[in-house]
């Protein structure tokens, strides 16, 4: 039976992807095809920005609907031709099987984390199999010593993909050395940060090369016990991470006496309560333990001290996806990615105000410019980048004039920002950064644990200072005092979240202070985001008078008869945007400083001269 693979990735399911699989199966039934064709519902393929996709004898249709399927149908797999508006656009349209490796969006990209996504149905073991799944596990337990794979991935040069970039042989041997009988080993799966689902992407496309990481850093530092903690907004993951431990149980490669050796090993599910600081590897081995999700103190470190007072090693989803390819492969073959200081390659989730989004795995070393214009494809609408976000609320902000930086450890520590878990969120000229900033430090605040006084009551206070500049209140005073107590609470606070969570307050500050004067100084936000320091008006020589604006307005600002220029009347004016949402004219725009009704035509006459110079 031929393969038809369809994308069930989660940016594919709430894009259509049940209805399209439905269609699909109810299209070969009534074709009598569905002796001839195996339909596979595999994980994320990627291009999140392009689905749902489907892939038929190596071509590859995107932006699919019930309708294209049936086309697709009657057309590819009945007459054996390729139907050419549903595929993917190409450099060259002769190659339509080579979508995958020509469009510029995987050219650049090397398959390591990602190999199996998209190829294998998750739900199935045996797909896992066909694919080498399970020979690492095999070669590390009757080929190699714990300490010849320790050394391996020593070698390798692997370092923590899930933020702070720790080698992870060096992790794995200081938790081997340690004297006891009781270790334990446990996936991080509590991704958390906003704009970010590589590690979900994972755990939903390939949950077996997680397992078999699991298992063979088990097996390293001599635990017979693991734990994956993922997070309770991750539910596919959950349930297809649920099914393979199970099979992986049944065809023993978990349990007693693992492929008939003297290891044995098992793992348990433990899902969060969405708490963002439990992804912190304290708080969340606190939660693991079932008490309440907070960080202690370091040292001692998990690898001496962790689960219930034994040596514990946390390592993330993306990590633990390396080290199959690393023990089948070899480290020397790893290396041949990346940097000399940051090897292999990294998952990012690349979002935002580009073209292409979706799950990209590039090597590391790769240039920020690279990922958002040639992988990306650029920034849509004819706008210019601003900047780009890397690592969540933990990160900060890079500018445009440095994005030619490459992509490692050191050179965005240099930066200001952190790799973190692999974050990127791409900003045009449209974005405010101060509201950046405010956004970030808002989600760190809601996300506090409270223990520490520094983050409690710190990036508290920072936020009503961002939150007073953006509404037009703010001192000088205000900035000098903001950029001090980021430096306290970066350098007092208990743990990771409440140390990086000024990141985007410095950054923002560092390379954009003059925004942030702009907003005290002139009671004005350039980039027209700051809902305090805006108005909206309606340009009357574009009005048609169609009354969509009127209609929309929850306030009744808005004032006009049918085919007759309308008038927004700012004192009403909530500044909620719905009558520009809806105008299908241009012909409302924002203005900053905010105007009274009497400036309106001022304004009119200001936008038109700019509008045509």
């Amino acid at each position: 039976m031929k393969e038809i693979r369809v994308c069930a990735g989660g940016a594919c399911i709430a894009s259509g992807e049940a209805a399209v699989r439905d269609a699909l199966l109810k299209a070969l039934k009534e074709k009598g095809l569905e002796d001839k064709f195996k339909v596979v519902e595999t994980g994320c393929m990627g291009m999140c920005s392009r689905g749902p996709f489907m892939v038929v004898d190596d071509v590859v249709y995107n932006k699919l609907n019930p309708k294209a399927v049936n086309e697709i149908v009657e057309e590819h797999l009945i007459h054996g031709n390729i139907v050419e508006k549903y595929l993917m656009e190409l450099p060259s349209k002769e190659r339509v099987k080579e979508a995958f490796k020509e469009h510029p969006f995987f050219s650049k990209q090397v398959k390591i984390v990602t190999r199996n996504l998209g190829q294998i149905d998750p739900g199935s073991i045996d797909d896992y199999l066909e694919r080498g799944g399970y020979k690492a596990l095999e070669k590390a337990l009757k080929e190699m010593k714990p300490q010849d794979v320790i050394e391996e991935i020593k070698n390798s040069g692997l370092r923590g993909r899930g933020g702070a970039g720790f080698p992870i042989g060096l992790k794995w041997e200081f938790a081997a050395k340690q004297k006891d009988e009781a270790k334990y080993v446990v996936c991080n799966a509590d991704e958390g940060d906003p704009g970010a689902f590589m590690d979900r992407a994972v755990l939903e496309g390939d949950p077996h090369s997680v397992i078999e990481g699991l298992a063979i850093a088990a097996y390293a530092i001599g635990a017979k016990k693991g734990f994956i903690y993922v997070r309770a907004e991750y539910p596919l993951a959950i349930e297809r991470l649920t099914i393979a431990i199970s099979q992986a149980r049944n065809r023993g490669f978990l349990g007693k006496n693992i492929l008939g050796t003297d290891f044995s090993f098992n793992i348990e599910i433990r899902i969060g309560a969405g708490a963002f600081v439990c992804g912190e590897e304290t708080a969340l081995m606190a939660s693991v333990m079932g008490y309440r999700g907070q960080p202690w103190p370091k040292p001692p470190f998990p690898v001496e001290k962790g689960l219930w007072g034994h040596p514990t090693v946390i390592n993330n989803v993306e990590t633990l996806a390396n080290i199959a390819w690393i023990i089948n492969n070899g480290y020397k073959e790893f290396r041949k990615y990346g940097t000399e200081k940051s090897p292999g390659t990294k998952v990012f989730a690349l979002a935002g105000k580009v073209k292409n989004t979706g799950l990209v795995e590039v090597p590391l070393g790769i240039t920020l410019r690279e990922l958002i214009f040639d992988i990306g494809g650029g920034i849509p609408n004819g706008k210019k980048l601003k900047a780009v976000q890397t690592g969540g609320p933990s990160g900060g902000v890079v500018p445009a004039d440095k994005i030619d930086v490459p992509i490692d450890y050191e050179s965005l520590t240099a930066l200001g920002t952190i790799m973190g878990s692999g974050g990127v969120i791409v900003l045009d000229e449209d974005d405010c950064m101060v509201d950046v900033a405010k956004y970030f430090l808002e989600f760190t605040v809601h996300e506090s644990c409270g223990k520490c006084t520094p983050c409690r009551e710190g990036t508290r206070t920072m936020y009503e200072i961002l939150d007073r500049i953006t509404r037009g209140e703010g001192t000088m005073e205000d900035i000098d005092n903001l950029e001090e107590l980021a430096q306290v609470i970066k350098e007092s606070s208990l743990c990771g979240l409440g140390q990086t969570a000024p990141n985007p307050v410095l950054t923002t500050l560092r390379y954009f202070r003059e925004e942030y004067e702009i907003h005290v100084k002139e009671k004005r936000c350039s980039a027209k985001k700051c809902r305090d320091l805006i108005s909206y008006v309606i340009d009357p020589n574009a009005c048609t008078g169609c009354t969509a604006c009127k209609i929309a307005c929850p306030t009744n600002a808005i004032e006009g008869e049918l085919k007759k220029a309308h008038f927004i009347h700012q004192d009403n004016c909530i500044k909620c945007g719905s009558c520009m949402d809806v105008c299908r004219f241009n012909a409302i725009f924002k203005v900053s400083p905010p105007i009274t009704d009497e400036e309106t035509e001022k304004a009119v006459e200001f936008h038109l001269t700019s509008k045509n110079s």
